[in-house]
Order: structure tokens, then sequence, then C-alpha cells
């Protein structure tokens, strides 16, 4: 990785045009080997398609999402779930009615409980399709970024989310992302997972990003491109998956979430390139299978301002033709209201296939997707041969990842792959290194278990991601504790009321040694900030440890907090490798990836990139 003074983002994002050419020349534009013609199933391939009825290629598609944590017999809920939303009983239902190409798994589907039944489930998907006239697997399909977005939980191993692994990239470089996403690839693999909606590839330029944040490697292009690349070679290390990078054009700089409205981007065309391209030119040249597009406007690319997965010029012009990618786009979930602002329900899905999507992932209604597609066809609007075109990238990516081979996984496989003790291992391994300590004033860190035995976790307790993990306070005062400490945890929920202030205030008092605060993406008005000021005011020494985004320091500087570490997620593995540095085992080496701006001076740089102390 680039050192300190290389990587330094400077206050407006505007200087970086003056170092474009070194950042877009991290990585040449590359064809993307998936669709290669000399690709010895091309002509097998296209024969299927040939011998495909309209419906069956308009339903490769689509990728749907479907309730149950099996493929024919879901508990009744889920059932009714899927009558209410999608018009069948279950995935096999689906199948068969709507031909679908893939599915995508989520926990709040209960498609994910454990790795046997997530195995099960996906031989049953497979099992349905290859039921059909025409014998095609399905892509089965997942988020599972890590850090805050995860849909598989415990027992499979829970890896650091990519701003951690960014953090960690300055002493370590990019081998331990690529080694987690071998180990990532490897076990969803052995799942029946064969396409991962990752890396993130968005430059996340703007702290108050509220949609990508911690989810992308930091705000140096240059550094993020080497990450990606790392992370599409890991996932094609292990088990062959299928790979997405996200959110083309990119989504790291606006202040909207796109699942709720439709976010701007206001780069010109020269900063696109200097900013958003690299991550995504680096993908392109590292092989990467698919690009996810993203529900945004980019005036610059697209004068018409339409979702950039609605755009012509977007997709077939910036991403194929003047990168020169080859490969699978896939929206993001048509169900995002980003996409669905401008358009309705049934021209959404049209516009997409027009502008040059293949994949269609997740729509509200998929009768009415389907349809539309349908009609669309028959109507003249969208050729066969363009619908024909995305088939045939769908099926070569099917072929490439050798689904049409091996459609079926066992439960020895999982066994002997899912959470085993050498991935445990790693996770912890590569987290020790993405710890940042901030501030230590007075060597207040680390603690010491003789002199400040007693110490009181407390603070914010979001959901846990996967379903399995946490709550964060109890894992750090168990870590604290299996670590010499006797600690003990005071959970303020999602934030702190005045009670529960008032209730940490008073158990600090009691014959505590040391305070641990966990805050989350504090605000000015947050009040997480009148809880650390009021037990500094104790005298009693508080460490605070941003548990998602690393600025929360700017808000909490001047209140009274002797150290600050930021551990970019609140999941076990990174709580853990928190506790760990706090108790002295590990010693802090992760470096900021992006700068903490001052909070009553945002152009002004209170911590630069690649700041970070040890000891």
């Amino acid at each position: 990785m680039p050192d300190r003074t290389s990587t330094r983002f400077a206050p407006s994002r505007r200087t970086l045009l003056a170092a474009s050419a070194a950042a877009v020349a991290v990585a040449a534009t590359g064809a993307h080997p998936a669709a290669a013609a000399d690709r010895p199933s091309t002509d097998r391939l296209r024969r299927l398609v040939a011998g495909m009825t309209l419906e069956e290629k308009v339903g490769q598609l689509f990728v749907m999402r479907v309730y149950g944590h099996s493929a024919t017999a879901p508990d009744q809920a889920d059932v009714d779930a899927n009558l209410r939303e999608i018009g069948v009983r279950d995935a096999a239902e689906l199948i068969a009615k709507y031909h679908v190409g893939g599915i995508i798994y989520f926990a709040w589907a209960h498609n994910t409980r454990d790795p046997h039944q997530i195995a099960d489930l996906s031989n049953g998907i497979q099992q349905a399709g290859l039921a059909q006239r025409t014998r095609i697997p399905l892509m089965i399909s997942t988020d599972q970024e890590h850090g805050i977005v995860a849909r598989v939980g415990r027992p499979a191993t829970l890896m650091p989310g990519a701003m951690a692994l960014g953090a960690g990239a300055f002493r370590r470089g990019t081998k331990d992302a690529r080694e987690a996403a071998r180990i990532a690839g490897t076990e969803l693999a052995a799942l029946g997972i064969r396409q991962n909606y990752a890396p993130d590839a968005d430059v996340n330029v703007d702290p108050a990003n509220p949609v990508i944040g911690v989810r992308s490697f930091g705000s140096v292009p240059r550094s993020v491109a080497a990450l990606v690349a790392a992370q599409v070679k890991g996932y094609q290390d292990g088990g062959g998956i299928a790979t997405a990078a996200k959110h083309f054009p990119g989504h790291g700089d606006t202040e909207d979430d796109s699942h709720n409205e439709l976010p701007y981007i206001d780069h010109t065309r020269e900063e696109w390139h200097a900013i958003d391209a690299p991550p995504f030119r680096a993908a392109i040249a590292a092989g990467i299978d698919s690009i996810m597009t993203a529900h945004i406007v980019v005036p610059a690319l697209d004068p018409a301002e339409d979702p950039a997965t609605l755009s012509r010029p977007i997709l077939t012009g910036v991403l194929r033709e003047e990168l020169g990618y080859r490969g699978v786009v896939v929206t993001d979930s048509l169900g995002m209201q980003g996409v669905r602002t401008k358009y309705g329900d049934d021209r959404v899905p049209v516009l997409a296939l027009k502008a040059g999507c293949d994949q269609l992932l997740n729509p509200p209604l998929l009768d009415v997707a389907w349809n539309a597609v349908l009609a669309a066809v028959k109507s003249g609007e969208l050729t066969e041969a363009r619908i024909d075109e995305s088939v045939l990238r769908i099926l070569q990516l099917k072929a490439k990842r050798g689904l049409f081979d091996r459609p079926y996984v066992t439960h020895r496989g999982v066994d002997r792959t899912v959470g085993i003790r050498a991935h445990l291992a790693a996770a912890d391994r590569i987290a020790d290194a993405t710890t940042t300590l901030l501030v230590n004033e007075a060597r207040t860190l680390p603690l010491n278990r003789l002199r400040q035995r007693n110490v009181l976790v407390v603070g914010v307790d979001p959901a846990s991601p996967s379903g399995t993990t946490g709550p964060p306070t109890a894992v750090l005062a168990a870590a604290l504790t299996g670590l010499g400490f006797t600690a003990t945890a005071l959970s303020t929920g999602s934030a702190p009321t005045r009670a529960k202030i008032d209730e940490a205030v008073a158990a600090a008092k009691a014959g505590k040694d040391a305070v641990v605060v966990a805050t989350r993406n504090v605000t000015a008005a947050s009040a997480q900030r009148t809880l650390v000021r009021e037990l500094a005011a104790t005298g009693v020494p508080v460490v605070t440890v941003a548990v998602q985004n690393p600025y929360d320091v700017a808000q909490l500087t001047g209140l009274g907090a002797r150290a600050h570490l930021a551990a970019y997620s609140w999941t076990d593995v990174e709580m853990q490798a928190a506790a760990r540095v706090l108790a002295g085992r590990v010693r802090p080496s992760g470096r900021l990836p992006v700068p903490v701006r001052r909070a009553d001076a945002p152009t002004q740089e209170l911590y630069p990139v690649g700041h970070g102390l040890t000891y």
C-alpha cells in the first residue's frame, strides 16, 4: 500500500484532479474472460439459448428473493409471504412458473439459518432448476460483504469489513484483503452460493454518506482499487465464485440513500475518472465476473439524468465501450426507491435492459416485471436478439463457475469448510491488524489489569448484521473478562436515554477503574456526546470505541475522553480485536483509510489518511 504521504486525501476533492493520471493508471482496461468468444462451451450455450422459449429466456434475466429455509417445504409463515408477494408457495414453484435464472438469499427471508440448511436449500433450488424443460442450474447469490453487511452468520467465518481491511492495509498491504475474500468465497461455495455481491468498489469521500461509509475500503482511489483487485483475486482463489464490484459508476460521494431516494453525484467527468473509475478499472483488469449498478444520477455522464441503472450512456457508453467491460451487468435491487422514483415498476426492467443490464435483481413485483419484459419483446421495443445477448452472458458465467458440471453441494463439504478453526484463526489475525488508535492521552492505553481491573463497558448496541453476533457491549465485556479484567456491560440500546446516562454515571462511580464507551455515528445533537461528557466528568478514565464510522472522534474531541479507537464494525470479530488492543494483548496497527475532519470546520483535517498510533 502507498505510504501516508502518497495516499493523503486533500480536504477539497477537486485537488485530486491534479493527480488523476496516476490514480487512473492503477489498472488498465481489460476484457472479461467469461465472455471470450473462444470458450469451449460457447457453441453449446448458444444452442441452449436457441432452444429456449421466450418465457424461459426472460426468466433467466431475473434474480429473485424467496422466503423459506426449504425449496419445497418452507414454514407456513414463509408460504404466506411468498403467496402475498410473489404468487407462489415456495422456491420450486417460483422456478417452475417464472424460470428465474437466480435466487438471492437473505437472513430476513429465513434462507440462512445454519450451514446444513443453507446447503440443502441450495440443492433443492438446483434440483428444481434442473427439472425444467430446459435444464439450467440457478445462480444463487447473496450480499456477504462482511463487516456491517452479512447475510450468512455464525458458525460461518465472519471477516472484518472493507474499511477495516483498508485500515490494516497500510502495514500489511493487500494480502489480508485477498485472504479474507479467499476464505469467504470458499465457505460460500460450500453452501451452494456461487455469486457474491462484493467487493464494494465505491470510494467513500463523503463522511455523511448514509449508505456506503465503512462498506468502502477508503477515500483514496488507488488504494481502494488495489484492495478491490485483491478481493476479486481472492474470491477466484476460493471456490471460484462469481463476484460483483459495486455500485457502478460510484456511490461514494452522496448524502442520500438510494434505498429511499434518488441521489445525485455532482462529479465532473474528469473527477469521475480520477475518483470513481479506478476501482472499477482495477476490478475489470482482475477479471471481475459481474458489475452491479447504482441507482444514482450522474449528470456529467448522462445529461438526461436517468438513474445509472437505466442509463444507456453510462452502462453501454461508459462501462462497456469506454472501459471495455464484457461481463455480466446486474442491477442493484429493483425494489429500492432510487430506481422507482422516475419510472413505474413496469418500465424499470425494460429500461434497465435497454441501458445494458443483464441480470434484473429482486423486483418488488415479479409478475409485473416479468410480463413487462415479455410484452416489450412481443411489441418490438426489445428485440429477442437483445434478450439472447444477456441470457448468453448469464449462461457463460454459470458455465465458467462450474454450475453446469457441479450444481450440488454436500454436508461433508460444508463440515470441512465452513467455520473451521483455520478460517476463524485467520479472521482474528486479520482483525488484529485493523483496530486504529486515534488518540491516547497520557498513555491511557493499554489498560492495566492490575490497576484498572474493574471496567464498565457501556454504549450503543446496534442489531447484528447477520442476526448471529453481539450485542457489542456484551462481546467487548466478555472479551476483556477473558483477558483478565472484571468487565460489566451496560447497553444503551440504539441511543442513550437520560435514564441510561444516569445509570451509566452511577455505575462508573461505583468502583470502576475505567470506562469503555461504544459509539456509533455520533452527530452534533447526539445523546452519545452527553454520555461521554458526563462519564468523563466522574474522573474515571474514559475510552471510546467507534463501532462503525471512524468519524465519531471529531464529535467527541474536547468532551474529556482520554483515548479513542476505531473498530469499523460491531461484529464479534472486530469487537474481540478491539478488546485485545484495549488490554495490550495486541498493539494497535491500523491506520485511517479516510480523513477525519474537524466537526467545527469540515474543510480542515483533524486526522489525515494514514493516521494511527501504537504502543
